[in-house]
Order: structure tokens, then sequence, then C-alpha cells
């Protein structure tokens, strides 16, 4: 097995020769003519001249060997229903997706939105979408409808394809009154809108405009529609991701640097193989949905599991039922997933047969040390984090196991991933930071491997402005996020460089003082935020959720208790990093994602309006924080 910190240098100083080698993981119609064009910094171009597919590198390239296997299995607790599809029926599938959409006019490069919840139809139209080089924007199911408005205007859809509804919690979301007012409020105007009926809700039908799924479906039972041989550069989708500014950001992916830069990391990082089973607990509105529920493990020739529903609903073994049943040898989710199940009966993770599970990747936020013990130790299996952002598409730091097996060290997401040039900058000076354990901006050497964000959706300036130009002095991608480096090379994220807090002239990170918190024993889940004060600037504040409430019901004993954790942070970071408070709540205010809202939360603390609260899963967690502060 090669040396890690060898296949990395390779993959930075010999980088055409290295990615020619893992471009043959896919299978291409016209053999690329340049790896690597990027004499535009810091526009780079893969693979530039070759065609490929990204549907046929899912599906139709499975079908003589695994035609018969479990391509995608369907999972929904909110209905009850269970459904598995084999490569082949799954190729039926999109073909019948397809031909609907070139019935109703999408064509090569046309735009389709797909704001659907997490059924096989969503799975069957992002498919489609690829299959005839349409570009699809797959809008969460839980976002409202001004902020699908502003997407729907932005990307410019030919077609939206929804559905009647979605379910949370065993409570009906109805999505055709938010699509149809989201349109309303849109100065773009989609031709035809793709209805799916699930039988959850009414969905009044607007004549020429709305087509019904099904009846669609039977009219192309046995279409054939052919892939679509696309320029390797030619975008695949787009993804919105808020900005701290301004409108959402319409990150861009090409097309056969995705499908390679998947193809490799479903190899190098998962070390996955055919007929293995992918469990990713997330959602397809999100870039982890993209890459490792669709496109990753189907381009790996694995079974990928789509499950609608909660962790904890009926019960909290309701995940390990599912690996238990489908034998799911990779998992993947977020470390509030795990934290919620922390809460639960332990029982549940002895109750089913879980050993065909190889190990537990998380992503999505850091990973606390006592949560990663935790899950660890209940799960006997390696947890590995990750680390990335929607503008990666893939991770940029993790291990890398399918090269060198390299141990887990809790507290941190691994080291930098071939193809990733990761640097520590000073944001002051713009000078790299080389001396283990210095704290800089993780950023990033241009050119940006394979399948990150190509640019801004129709904002070049944008991408320019927004993501290199942050650092003075110097041409480098920006994670935003603040990071160190130990010997090893092992990376630990310390949050946002605009998570930051100025405590009389001391910089702390809020992840620091969140991941103290955090290590007292009774305290399952911390957030801090850094409010403004007439004397130091700016405080922390942290709102934490405990593991037992009894006996804290008293005003005594709720201040016996922060006493307690403000001992914690004085004797592990030193008083400069005492909270001013910490106020106890039974739960936090998150996305529906699993996202802490930190700038909701602070501006809750600063009595300022919170500002746009669409994704918000529970708004009383919000109420409960004002009910504290005011």
């Amino acid at each position: 097995m090669p040396q890690y910190a060898d296949f990395h240098q390779r993959s930075i100083a010999e980088r055409d020769a290295f990615w020619a080698e893992q471009a043959r993981l896919i299978d291409w119609h016209t053999q690329p003519q340049q790896i690597c064009q990027y004499d535009n910094p810091p526009f780079a171009k893969w693979f530039v001249g070759g065609t490929t597919n990204l549907c046929h590198n899912a599906v139709d390239r499975h079908l003589a060997e695994r035609g018969a296997q479990n391509a995608l299995v369907a999972i929904s607790t909110e209905t009850n229903t269970e459904r598995a599809y084999s490569y082949t029926e799954l190729h039926a599938e999109v073909q019948r997706m397809a031909a609907s959409l070139l019935a109703l006019g999408v064509k090569q490069g046309d735009r389709v939105l797909i704001y659907m919840p997490m059924i096989a139809e969503a799975a069957f139209a992002m498919l489609a979408c690829a299959r005839i080089g349409a570009i699809h924007s797959v809008v969460f199911g839980g976002f409202a409808s001004s902020s699908l408005a502003t997407r729907i205007e932005d990307a410019q859809p030919v077609v939206v394809v929804s559905a009647d509804a979605g379910s949370r919690g065993g409570k009906v979301v109805p999505y055709k009154p938010l699509l149809d007012e989201a349109i309303t409020l849109s100065a773009h105007k989609p031709q035809a809108v793709l209805m799916v009926n699930r039988g959850l809700a009414t969905a009044p039908m607007q004549a020429g405009r709305d087509h019904d799924w099904a009846t669609l479906r039977e009219q192309h039972l046995n279409a054939n529609v052919p892939c679509v041989w696309v320029e390797s550069t030619q975008p695949s989708y787009t993804l919105y991701t808020s900005g701290t500014t301004g409108k959402p950001k319409g990150v861009q992916r090409d097309t056969g640097g995705y499908t390679v830069a998947l193809a490799a990391s479903m190899q190098h990082i998962f070390q996955a193989k055919p007929g293995d089973t992918y469990f990713c607990t997330s959602d397809i509105g999100w870039v982890v949905g993209h890459s490792y529920i669709i496109y990753g493990p189907l381009i790996a020739g694995m079974t990928t599991i789509l499950y609608e529903g909660l962790p904890i609903r009926p019960d909290a073994g309701i995940w390990w039922s599912i690996v238990e049943k489908y034998k799911v040898t990779h998992m993947f989710s977020a470390p509030t997933a795990v934290r919620v199940l922390k809460k639960q009966d332990p029982a549940y993770l002895s109750k089913y047969d879980i050993s065909s599970l190889k190990a537990l990747w998380l992503a999505g936020e850091p990973l606390d040390e006592p949560t990663a013990t935790w899950i660890s130790g209940a799960l006997n299996v390696p947890i590995i984090d990750n680390y990335w952002q929607t503008e990666t598409g893939w991770p940029i730091l993790t291990l890398c196991n399918g090269v060198e097996q390299q141990p887990s060290r809790f507290g941190s997401p691994g080291k930098a991933v071939y193809g990733y040039n990761v640097k520590l900058i000073d944001e002051a000076t713009g000078e790299e930071l080389t001396v283990p354990n210095q704290k800089g901006v993780v950023a990033i050497e241009g050119p940006l491997p394979p399948g990150c964000l190509q640019t801004v959706w129709r904002d070049d300036d944008r991408f320019v402005n927004t993501y290199w130009k942050s650092i003075p002095g110097r041409l480098i991608y920006s994670t935003f996020d603040w990071g160190i480096r130990d010997a090893d090379g092992y990376y630990f994220i310390l949050g946002r460089t605009d998570d930051v807090i100025n405590v009389a002239g001391h910089r702390l990170g809020t992840r620091e003082i969140e991941e103290c918190i955090s290590s007292h024993a009774n305290i399952a889940e911390v957030a801090v935020v850094g409010v403004a004060d007439q004397l130091k600037g700016q405080v922390a504040l942290a709102f934490a959720v405990p593991r037992n409430t009894t006996g804290l019901e008293t005003p005594e004993a709720r201040a016996a208790l922060e006493a307690e954790v403000m001992k914690v942070v004085d004797g592990q970071l030193g008083a400069v990093a005492r909270p001013a408070r910490v106020h106890f709540v039974t739960v936090l205010p998150k996305t529906r994602s699993g996202k802490l809202l930190r700038r909701a939360l602070q501006a809750v603390a600063e009595r300022r309006d919170p500002g746009d609260l669409t994704t918000m899963e529970d708004p009383a967690a919000l109420q409960q924080i004002k009910d504290l502060i005011c």
C-alpha cells in the first residue's frame, strides 16, 4: 500500500498525470485531450475535449454485470413505504422521466428545477436531467416560497418537478401552494410543472402548465432515451448556497470533473466495492445528498438508500434496523444526528445486527470529541470525520483509508485530501503558516481539483471576488474557516472566520469554547455566539442542552451547573474564554438539515431581528431563547 503522503504529493506535483489515471475510473465517449486547462486563473477546466455522461456512469454501465442488483432503495417512515429498484428498473424509470421532460420541452443545456421530498422520483428526475444533458437545480423541500422564488428567478428553469407534499415527523407539508406562490413571486415563469402525486395533500393543477407524473409515465412506459454525450466542462447542475450577504449563490458544477472526483473518492476515501450498500442520511437538497446519496454510490455500483424520515421515528433504532435489513456497509451522517441519538436509550444500539457496517463517516459541521468518542464506543466501527463545502462537492479534509490506513483523531476531520493543495494562511499578511499548531485561514491554492465549482452561475465576478480575493495580496481560495494543523498533518477546524469573537482584543473561535463546554458530562449540545458588549467589544454567550435535566428545575440548580461549566472553560482555555453566561435550553435552533442557526442566535441575543428563518426546523427553539434573553 502506498504512503498517503506520497500519494497526496504526487496529486499536486504531477497533477495532470495523477488525474489522467483517475479519469480511467469512468467511461468516456471521447477521451479528454487536455487534463487541466488553467490559463485563466482561478477558472479551471478539467478533462477538456472529453465527452461523457453522468447518468451513463451511474446507471447504464452497470447493467450488464449487475442489472438485477438493487440500485436504489427508497424507504419512508413517514408513509410506511419501502421500494427497491434494481439497476435495470432504475434504468427504465429514469428513461420514463427523461422522455417526460423531453415531451415538456426540455432540451440539452436547459435548466430543470427539482423541489421534492426524499422520494424515488426525485432521484429519477436528477438522473434523467443528467441523461439528456439538462442542468438540474435541486431546491431543498423545506424552503418557503420566497426562498424558492429567488432560486427560480436565478436558475430560469424550463420545467419544475415537484410533489404534492413532503412529510416530517408525521406532519404533512404541502408543497404545491408554496410552489404556486413562488412562481407568482418570480419574474421568471417555467413553461411547465411536473407533479408527483403522493396522495398526501390536495394539489390544484393549473391547466396548460401543470402535468401529472403518473399520466406522463404511462405514456412513456417503454421509452428508450439514449444518454447525450456532453462536453466534460458542461455544467451538470447548480446548487444554491446562502451567502453572508446578498442573494444565494448558484454553485455551478461541471460533468466530467465531478464524475471522476466522485469515482475516485468512492475508492480512495470510502473503500467502496460494487455490491456494497451505502446509507447516507442527508437530503438531496444539500450537496451531500447529490454526491453521496445519488451519484457517488451509483457510480461505484453500490446499492444506495434514500430515506425519508427522522432518526428517532418510530424509535431511535430505525437507522440501525435499516443497517441490519440491507446489510449496510457504509454509513454517512452528521454530528447533529449523532448528538440526537446520544440522548436516546442506548439499548437501541445493541438491538440490531450492524456487523455489516465498515465505518461511519460524518460531515456537515465540526465533530466534537465527546460525541465522536461516544458513537465510536457505541458502534465499535471506525468513525471518520470529513470536512468540505457545497462549493467543493467532495471532501477537502478526511482520511483516505483506501490509499493508506490511518488512525482517526477525534476532533480532527483528518488530512488534506489528494488534489487539494491546502494551506493555512495568516489573514492579515497573506503569508503561509508552516509551523505546526499555528492558527490561520484554511485556504486552497488553485487550481481547485476536479468536481469543485467552476464558477457562480451567471456571475463570474462574484466567484472571483467572493472566494479568491478575501486574503490580501494572493489569488487563493478561502474556505472562510479557521484551522490549525498538527505536526502529523491532521487539521482541526476552529469555526468560521466570521464566527470569531474578539473579547477585549483576544480573538477566540466559538468552536474552541463549544468543544470545551461539550466535555462537561451533563452537556449534550452547545452553541456559542459572540454578542456586542460595551466594555469588551464582544462577549461569548453559550446556549447549552443538558443531557439530564433532573434537578435543574430551580434557578439555584441551574446557576450551580453554569458555575461548573465556567470552571471547565477556565481550566481548559483560561478565564479569557469564559462565556459571560451559559443559558440552558431544551433544544437549539437549527435548519432542517441540522445546521445550527448561529446568526439567528446572535441576533436574538443582541435583540436584533433574526432575519430569514424559512429553513428553521422548530420555531419554538428560538422563542425559548428570546424568553430567556428578553
